[in-house]
């Protein structure tokens, strides 16, 4: 099985929902997904949240995670998030960078049109790698 790890700053939005939906539609035989921030925040932000369960995910529990050598080993894929160079750097994985608006503070309409697009990414990294169900 395959790890892959989301990261952004504060791991509070775009990872958290890279991590949510990359975990409901690929095979969790074939990878799964955790989510982790540089310098994570104290809480998912609420808009993400609020969108995030508007599409059947409850993320009331989720708390931003900092991305650590230990989160980060036997990881095969880190996907970086808009983060720039904040981004981490992680020796012997894979990196793809999806240049990501940050969602904090946004109007809702604009979070949900990213968190389809995160969707979007999502399924298309699964396809690409043969993660499907």
């Amino acid at each position: 099985m395959e790890r892959v790890i989301f990261a952004c700053i504060h791991n509070a939005g775009r990872s958290q929902i890279a991590q949510a939906w990359f975990n409901a539609l690929a095979n969790p035989a074939k990878a799964r997904a955790v989510s982790a921030g540089t310098e994570p925040g104290d809480r998912v932000h609420s808009e993400v949240a609020e969108v995030m369960r508007e599409a059947g995910f409850d993320l009331t529990a989720a708390r931003p995670t900092k991305l650590t050598a230990e989160l980060a080993q036997g990881a095969s894929l880190l996907v970086t998030m808009g983060c720039g160079e904040q981004c981490p750097y992680v020796p012997g994985v894979e990196v793809r960078d999806w240049a990501l608006p940050d969602p904090k503070g946004r109007p809702i309409g604009e979070v949900r049109a990213l968190r389809d697009r995160v969707r979007v990414e999502v399924e298309g990294l699964i396809a690409e790698r043969g993660w499907g169900r």
